[in-house]
């Protein structure tokens, strides 16, 4: 059990963090006595309470000279060093320390210690030179910069505090974030933008299509950004741009429920606009009329139908939904009457977000958001593979967005060829597979005709996605497994005795993979099946929504043990 200690001001994050961290803790207790205590500054704590703690703060503490930690420079973001390869953005203040003693936290660049160590009387010591509860706190609100957006920061927090604990012989329980029989989560996602070229005449989007899909194409193919193939499909396309107005030819932007046929059983999620020709508003003024877009939820109620009997799910592509909880209202409502879906959630339209956003989105009913992220990069926003709930939210759960395709392709954003993309889009599958969570795409609804032509990129992603075993889900499902996550509950742990009791929740419609738990002990890492969903339940408990599951902790625990439901 972890006590952890920190200001009131910041128990919320502390909740949430643990949400993230699933492991057993709870605020300390006077009289309590706990394997390890987690302390954000000068924490006053009785003789005995704890083998093990861990104290963050980035400032000198009254303990500091008691124990020998001398404070020598104070810093304001940067970067340390983990273990000499890897780096942990830093977004507040830290301090460093003069002892080094083989220590593997350091300041990037300076080489200074940024965390020390003392033992005394039974007790050991660890004085880390910055605020987790505060880092954690921006990474969650203000997000961090795209020029760190490949850096999984809040995982790496979560892994060096692990590494702390189980590296000091305390052994740990924790439910990961990974679906049994899966390394991570992926969820497919499609923003509807441009439904049909049809619908814009003489427009913005119609100058701008046939731009790239000439000149913009050629110069493409000679900085090897795109085939000669591509090149033909693309003048070819622009050529018969005419007939296709006449209705003498098929609109080639108007199949994207082709992503069905793509993915296979890879289920996804289309994000859709409500209502045509409407701009929307900013918190001051309106939007330039070019926003707006030229079809609604109403012109694709086909397209639409296709894609549900496909069990793909459709989403609110929100126009004002993120400052206006009536206008979202109005919004959820067109979008569940076309899905004909009780529960939507919800992607704004060129991700806009701030943060009024989650009240204005709880406001208007939405199960969930996958807003936070990049337009101009890919990547952790919030510095998360996880779902997470928003500090400021009573219910609203984030699905953060990692991968968009035009961040990756566009020459202002990112400007990949086809190879680069997908060399950095696996760096992230990597981070995944090695930190599980979920990793959300977002590849635009014309993404695969002319002129962009991204679909054999996409195949190559969707293979390597398989290939690393990947759990495909729709968004709400990806939610809804994170929310049984964090649902579970640690009753009982007691390492002297080898058992833990968790209460799971019981997923009734049996779509959802079970949980997983590491035990951590220094005999290694044990991964177990709770396979509470699948437990047959005597008759008094038929109707339970949760049932309670006895976990043995002894070392001799493998990958193949199930476990047993009292």
């Amino acid at each position: 059990m972890i006590g952890v200690i920190a200001d009131p001001s910041e128990h919320p994050i502390v909740r949430e963090f643990f949400e993230l961290f699933k492991t057993p803790w709870e605020f300390c207790h006077e009289m309590g006595h706990y394997d390890v205590v987690l302390c954000e500054g000068d924490g006053r704590l009785r003789e005995g309470a704890t083998t093990l703690l861990l104290q963050y703060a980035a400032r000198e503490l009254e303990c500091d000279s008691k124990q020998d930690f001398q404070v020598v420079a104070q810093r304001h973001g940067g970067a340390v060093e983990w273990k000499k390869e890897i780096q942990i953005p830093l977004y507040g203040e830290s301090v460093t320390f003069s002892r080094r003693e083989d220590c593997n936290l350091v300041f990037k660049g300076s080489g200074e210690a940024v965390m020390c160590s003392h033992d005394s009387d039974g007790r050991k010591s660890v004085r880390i030179g910055y605020d987790l509860f505060r880092e954690i706190r921006v990474l969650l609100e203000a997000g961090q910069p795209a020029s760190n957006a490949c850096s999984p920061t809040l995982e790496l927090h979560i892994a060096l505090l692990r590494d702390l604990i189980v590296g000091n012989d305390i052994p740990l329980i924790e439910i990961p974030p990974v679906p049994d029989g899966h390394r991570f989560t992926a969820c497919l996602t499609h923003d509807v933008d441009h439904p049909s070229i049809r619908s814009h005449r003489f427009d913005h989007t119609m100058v701008g299509f046939l731009y790239r899909a000439t000149i913009g194409s050629l110069i493409n193919v000679l900085r090897r950004r795109a085939s000669f193939h591509d090149l033909c499909s693309n003048w070819t396309a622009a050529m018969r741009l005419p007939f296709v107005y006449l209705g003498l030819a098929r609109d080639f932007w108007a199949e994207f429920d082709r992503y069905a046929e793509i993915e296979g059983k890879a289920c996804s999620t289309f994000f859709v606009i409500p209502f045509k020709n409407q701009p929307g508003r900013r918190r001051q003024g309106m939007e330039p009329w070019h926003r707006a877009a030229r079809y609604g939820a109403g012109d694709i109620v086909d397209q639409i139908g296709r894609l549900l009997s496909a069990d793909c799910e459709v989403g609110l592509h929100g126009i004002d939904a993120w400052f206006d909880g009536a206008k979202g209202r109005e919004e959820l409502e067109e979008i569940r009457r076309r899905a004909g879906a009780p529960i939507v959630g919800v992607r704004m339209h060129w991700l806009y977000h701030d943060e009024l956003s989650v009240a204005a989105l709880e406001d208007a009913g939405a199960q969930y958001d996958s807003t936070v992220g990049y337009n101009d990069a890919i990547g952790y926003r919030a510095g998360t593979t996880q779902v997470y709930k928003p500090l400021n939210a009573a219910r609203l759960m984030e699905l953060p967005l990692h991968v968009m395709d035009t961040a990756l392709f566009y020459p202002a954003y990112l400007d990949l060829s086809p190879a680069e993309a997908i060399k950095r889009v696996s760096r992230l599958i990597d981070d995944a597979v090695c930190w599980g969570g979920c990793l959300t795409f977002n590849w635009h609804d014309r993404s695969i005709a002319p002129e962009r032509l991204w679909g054999e990129v996409y195949k190559a992603l969707i293979a390597d996605l398989r290939n690393r075993n990947a759990w495909f889900a729709t968004a709400s499902n990806t939610v809804r497994w994170f929310q049984k996550r964090r649902s579970a509950k640690f009753e009982d742990v007691c390492w002297d005795s080898g058992s833990a009791q968790i209460r799971i929740p019981i997923d009734a419609t049996g779509s959802l993979p079970d949980l997983q738990l590491h035990v951590y002990t220094k005999h290694g890492m044990h991964a177990i099946s709770l396979t509470g969903a699948r437990i047959d339940l005597n008759e008094g408990l038929a109707n339970a929504a949760d049932t309670c599951v006895t976990i043995s902790l002894q070392p001799r625990l493998d990958a193949t043990e199930r476990v047993l439901a009292q």
